[in-house]
């Protein structure tokens, strides 16, 4: 079983394959629009997507180039398009495979087998990794779990892997062209990928750019991730003092605690 993403806005081709996709026991979502799209993956994980190109909104290719800079779930291409030079360009861009319309239910299963099965075995070839603590923060890269103060963080798959990319360089400032070609696998792009992946990051980490506590960007530089050297806004740090107990460096010179 798999969790699919529909992504058509033809109701009458939307709804066979949700109800093919279903009867085959996977989790579906649809949406009818790129934008929908980009927003369904920036908030659910999903095992692969089925995209048509003829989307109202935008072009499935350049929706394509977009879901690329925001996550590396399979992409199955479905589309009436038969030119050979636009599927050559659509498989350099990222998509994982191509079915042209009209197409069988049966010929779409054993495309999506197939690459669910090459997705699982890349996975499954990671090597063992190390849980990442910085300050707070548990980060398991083998198991993609991340934990705050103890307590279970709900990220994205891109939103994880800039997390566990930054965390295995605490301290250190890595350059937007770095995190780009690193995390996103690109050479170049829109900064504001970056700037938007942080932000959701910093409200799930329970601070903001302007009082930032693990994530500091170092404009025109880059960004670094480091522990936080004072107690949360919300609370006392992880490892400080109960709210009510001395402060772990002692009172201030003026007599007063910190």
């Amino acid at each position: 079983m798999a969790s699919v993403l529909v992504v058509e806005d033809d109701q009458f081709v939307r709804s066979a394959l949700i109800r093919h996709l279903t009867e085959a026991s996977h989790t579906v979502r649809s949406v009818g629009t790129a934008l929908e799209a980009l927003r369904e993956v920036a908030h659910f994980r999903f095992d692969v997507v089925i995209l048509d190109l003829g989307l109202p909104d935008l072009d499935g290719s350049e929706a394509l180039k977009m879901l690329r800079g925001i996550t590396d779930v399979p992409v199955i291409i479905a589309t009436a398009r038969d030119d050979e030079t636009e599927i050559v360009r659509l498989l350099n861009d990222g998509a994982d495979d191509y079915l042209i319309k009209p197409f069988s239910v049966e010929h779409l299963s054993a495309r999506m087998a197939a690459v669910l099965r090459r997705s699982r075995a890349t996975a499954g070839e990671a090597p063992p990794s190390r849980v990442i603590q910085v300050g707070g923060l548990s980060i398991d890269p083998l198991r993609r779990q991340a934990e705050l103060d103890g307590a279970a963080l709900d990220l994205t798959r891109r939103e994880f892997d800039l997390l566990a990319f930054l965390a295995g360089r605490p301290g250190v400032v890595v350059p937007r062209k770095e995190l780009l070609a690193e995390v996103w696998q690109q050479s170049y792009g829109d900064d504001q990928t970056i700037d938007v992946h942080l932000s959701w990051l910093r409200r799930k980490l329970g601070e903001t750019a302007a009082r930032p506590r693990y994530l500091h960007t170092l404009r025109g530089v880059g960004v670094k991730l480091e522990p936080p050297n004072g107690p949360s806004p919300n609370g006392p740090s992880p490892n400080g003092p109960s709210p009510n107990g001395p402060s772990p460096n002692g009172p201030s010179p003026n007599g007063r605690r910190p």
